[in-house]
């Protein structure tokens, strides 16, 4: 019987949240191993874990994988939430209209891969926040809240509306409603309010909340890491040697 994953990045949210939620929502228990110090890194790159010499690095099932999106593609695959099948993760059929009838030729909207392709776009704007310079980051935050509100947002509650279904894809489960919520989690530390006028992504939310181990997750005590503050920040350009 294969171990827990083991989790080797800093005691931090950063790239690695992503799979924390990911494996938290499908119920597998999971180690961490903290990077402490540069050396700590060093070793791992000295050792070969590190494919291109950086973490994210999950080991599980044998292996030792890097680079975020490939580690909770495989995760994802593994627990079913990246769709039942390869067209369902890449495409979504929607009703054609009568010209495209005519022609016989469907249209397609991408899915659960364009989708957290999205995601991970946004993401990268709250990764980023504090790394930028201190007299940067109150303009760099109403970027995020205007990207958020008049991209993101907006896209996420069609495609909820379009479809009248309670997931984001084939009325199931999927990685894409995972990332998605902890993006609004993530969102609402900063300002509640910027989800105020997206009822149908509230909902996904407290759905996927109610989840049983999305729920434990979400107790004080898991495994989810707090927001980045002044302290954690400092640690983590110690560990990465960034200036």
């Amino acid at each position: 019987m294969a171990g827990k994953p083991k989790l080797h990045y800093y005691d931090g949210r950063g790239r690695m949240e992503s799979i924390r939620w990911l494996l938290a929502a499908a119920g597998v228990e999971f180690e961490e191993i903290f990077l402490q110090s540069p050396e700590d890194l060093d070793k791992l790159r000295n050792d070969g874990s590190l494919m291109f010499q950086q973490v994210p690095m999950v080991e599980i099932d044998g292996m030792k994988l890097v680079q975020t999106r490939a580690i909770l593609n495989y995760i994802a695959s593994k627990h079913n939430l990246y769709g039942k099948d390869i067209k369902e993760r890449a495409l979504y059929c929607r009703k054609p209209s009568l010209t495209e009838k005519r022609r016989r030729s469907p249209s397609f909207t991408v899915l659960i891969d364009m989708y957290v392709e999205g995601m991970a776009d946004w993401n990268e704007m709250f990764i980023m926040l504090f790394v930028h310079p201190r007299e940067e980051q109150d303009a760099q935050l109403a970027l995020l809240k205007q990207k958020t509100t008049d991209r993101y947002l907006p896209a996420f509650e069609k495609v909820l509306k379009s479809h009248g279904q309670d997931y984001l894809v084939g009325n199931r489960l999927s990685r894409a409603d995972i990332q998605l919520v902890e993006l609004i989690y993530n969102l609402e530390e900063f300002d509640p309010s910027l989800t105020a006028n997206f009822p149908l992504l509230k909902a996904l939310k407290t759905r996927i909340s109610n989840l049983p181990t999305v729920k434990k997750f979400l107790q004080p005590g898991s495994q989810r890491k707090p927001p980045l503050d002044a302290k954690a920040l400092e640690e983590a350009k110690k560990i990465f040697r960034l200036p």
